[in-house]
């Protein structure tokens, strides 16, 4: 029986109080202060971005991982169809940049996938619940920017992360550090575009782009293959 670890719901309800609490401050910002609030926190995630790329171990790998991600996200379009379930909300392309903006930040990273194996393998949560309230600050920021989407996201985390406990053994070896390296860069270039997308530098259809979390461990095991 699929059972969700207890670390994980308190991760959920963390976006969920986070994001409901910066959608009743939203309301309250004038349209000057969120300008300058957007260019924050489009500098600083191109910062996170940067760090996560600079532990990428053969950017070779992250490279093929991210032009095939990005082709299967584009034949499918993926940001187009997010942008579709977003009609719930007044503004559908904005539900879409939020929505995508926060899935990959709060579900792409070493804290994820290391603390949810250890969550499901050992039962210690720690990890996850300190990254339920780095979400839940993470969350009040993007929920006044970006409204219902970030909100929705809170179910996200419950149903992915919850999957990633429960599959815990059979993902240990993202663990491995050459694994977890290129997975962490191919993320970091994802959180770039969401940096470059925040500051209006070029409108990217960062959706697309996520396919690309899924072929890099597949990348990477057959580079090693073909090194041996």
């Amino acid at each position: 029986m699929f059972k969700i670890h207890g670390s994980v719901i308190v991760n959920s309800l963390a976006v969920l109080a986070g994001a409901t609490l910066g959608l009743i401050l939203g309301k309250s910002i004038p349209d000057t202060l969120r300008k300058v609030l957007f260019q924050a926190v489009g500098l600083t995630t191109i910062g996170i971005g940067i760090k996560m790329t600079l532990e990428t171990s053969d950017f070779i790998v992250v490279l093929l991982s991210v032009a095939m991600g990005v082709i299967v996200g584009e034949l499918l379009k993926i940001e187009d169809r997010i942008a579709a379930v977003g009609k719930i909300s007044k503004d559908s392309s904005r539900f879409a940049k939020g929505f995508v903006t926060a899935v990959t930040l709060f579900l792409v990273g070493p804290m994820t996938i290391v603390g949810s194996v250890r969550a499901g393998l050992v039962k210690d949560g720690t990890l996850i619940y300190i990254k339920s309230v780095l979400d839940f600050i993470s969350s009040i920021i993007l929920a006044s920017l970006y409204g219902l989407s970030v909100l929705v996201t809170s179910i996200v985390v419950l149903l992915v992360q919850g999957l990633l406990v429960a599959f815990s053994s059979q993902l240990v070896f993202l663990t491995d550090k050459a694994y977890l390296a290129n997975f962490t860069g191919a993320g970091g270039l994802i959180v770039i575009a969401i940096g470059i997308r925040l500051l209006e530098i070029k409108e990217i259809k960062v959706g697309n782009f996520l396919p690309a979390l899924f072929f890099t461990p597949v990348v990477d095991l057959v580079a090693r293959m073909i090194s041996k």
